[in-house]
């Protein structure tokens, strides 16, 4: 759904939801506010804006109805801001806006600080002391994530994922992923598994 304009003026509210992670999970998220009477201006992986705020027993009944499908209303500054920090690295690994070859990506480090207004330095603080993992291995296990994916449609060269992910060689790619799994790209393709993105 398309992002709807707001006069600054006008009043709206903001909600963050954990475990959105592919479009699919924006279509139900959609499709749940819809139903509550709650029509969105606009959902987004782990966003959702609406017009106005909602009463309190919507919220409740909201939150009880995301919960139902896997999903989770993120209630605390702490929560949202490991919840956007996640977003932002599964979109950029997974759903990245412009996938020209050889486009030079900013720093993780500057993304994240350029896209949620504050220091990396904070923001890597709260994620470990939340997530028990740095916001480095966090984005090491979703791009191991998608190099599953793409060995799994069998559609790319070896090469060839290492270059649209952005890696330094083969031989990095295939260090990297055998220390996350425990097998090389060429046995896990052999195999084929992957799991869901909410796993990681």
């Amino acid at each position: 759904m398309a992002a709807i304009e707001l006069p600054s003026s006008l009043n709206h509210m903001e909600l963050f939801i954990k475990n959105m992670v592919c479009p699919r999970c924006i279509a139900a998220v959609e499709a749940t506010l819809n139903d509550l009477g709650m029509p969105p201006l606009y959902v987004r992986l782990g966003e959702v804006r609406l017009a106005t705020a909602p009463a309190k027993a919507n919220l409740a009944e909201l939150d009880r109805r995301l919960k139902s499908q896997g999903f989770e209303l993120l209630d605390d500054v702490r929560r949202r801001q490991i919840g956007q920090i996640k977003t932002l690295i599964i979109e950029r690994i997974h759903y990245p806006p412009d996938d020209r070859p050889g486009k030079e990506s900013p720093l993780l480090s500057d993304y994240l600080s350029r896209q949620l207004h504050r220091e990396y330095s904070q923001l890597s603080k709260l994620f470990s002391e939340t997530e028990g993992i740095t916001i480095e291995q966090y984005a090491i296990l979703q791009r191991i994530e998608k190099v599953k994916e793409l060995l799994t449609y069998n559609e790319m060269s070896l090469g060839q994922i290492a270059d649209q992910l952005n890696y330094s060689s083969i031989a990095h790619l295939s260090a990297q992923f055998k220390k996350v799994t425990g097998l090389t790209p060429t046995q896990f393709r052999a195999q084929g598994i992957r799991r869901p993105l909410d796993g990681l």
